[in-house]
């Protein structure tokens, strides 16, 4: 009798890893091996040890607070930016739909004040991203 052969599970691997090796650590080896695993970020330890053995390379990434910081503040400053320009932009169209001329020049005198302040947020944005570039610089030597 011929037997249909339907046995349940997942199919064998063409490649199958099978050959394994032991390493053992002490506790000072042990806390580089997994500094170095957590900053290569690889997906488990078995990969990180392959590709580190076969010289694969693996990226390591480093997060700066202070990039962080200059990226929220940097953003703000956009913000901020774009809501003084919605203001003007507000502030124009309600001038040339309705206003008589005296209430014209109040208007004006106030887009001289937003036009001084968007220049004001423009120079900080422009002091915080040289002051950036300026530690950046230093760090990088």
């Amino acid at each position: 009798m011929i037997k249909n052969s339907s046995h349940g599970g997942r199919r064998p691997k063409v490649d199958p890893s099978v050959n394994r090796y032991v390493v053992r650590f002490n506790a000072k080896e042990n806390a580089r091996f997994l500094a170095m695993f957590e900053q290569s970020e690889a997906d488990n330890k078995a990969a990180f040890i392959k590709h580190f053995l076969f010289q694969k390379p693996f990226k390591v990434f480093y997060v700066d607070e202070n990039t962080r910081i200059f990226i929220d503040r940097l953003s703000g400053f956009n913000a901020l930016y774009r809501t003084i320009g919605v203001s003007y932009d507000n502030l124009v169209a309600t001038l040339n739909q309705n206003f008589t001329e005296k209430k014209a020049s109040a208007a004006l005198e106030e887009i001289k004040k937003l036009m001084i302040r968007l220049i004001s947020v423009s120079q900080d944005i422009a002091a915080l991203a040289q002051k950036f570039d300026e530690e950046w610089s230093q760090k990088s030597r």
